[in-house]
């Protein structure tokens, strides 16, 4: 085979693993942007059973004010309706989702407006969620929220 055709054949298919690798860390991205946008309106309705499909057994959230909360608190808190909803909705145009092989990272801004024990809740607050690649798909695994922010300013776009 002459050295030209090989080298137009290789270039071909480095093109097309690239592409392909590319293609597929772009689903990744849109999976666990969809699956963190459901998680989120899984809380607001106090849905257990999507809850519990969507945490990793090892799930813990740490709050802005340093509470640890386990997946076991989460769901139980979701059985028990501890909290009514009238907003768990992440702000539009404020969702990143950042991939590193098995790993994604989501940050966004979340709204939040609820009644808890009797008290108004009503704040925004931005959060990074880990999901970790399992046999059984992605799975939130680690997630950190912050202090209430007084006015929603969007992440600086990613350098790249």
């Amino acid at each position: 085979m002459p050295m030209q055709a090989l080298t137009t054949i290789m270039a071909m298919t480095a093109g097309l693993v690239i592409g392909t690798a590319r293609a597929a860390a772009e689903d990744d991205s849109r999976t666990v942007a969809r699956l963190d946008v459901e998680f989120q309106a899984a809380v607001k309705a106090n849905d257990v059973s999507t809850i519990e499909r969507i945490l990793h057994p090892d799930m813990i959230l740490i709050l802005g004010n340093g509470t640890v909360v386990t997946r076991a608190q989460l769901l139980q808190e979701a059985r028990e309706h501890k909290v009514s909803y009238e907003q768990q909705d992440e702000v539009a145009g404020t969702q990143t989702v950042r991939l590193y092989g098995d790993t994604a990272v989501v940050t966004a801004l979340l709204w939040v407006k609820a009644l808890r024990n009797g008290t108004l809740l009503d704040k925004r607050v931005w959060f990074s969620d880990v999901y970790l690649r399992t046999p059984s798909g992605w799975r939130y695994a680690f997630g950190q929220a912050s202090l209430n922010v007084a006015a929603p300013t969007p992440p600086a776009a990613p350098s790249q």
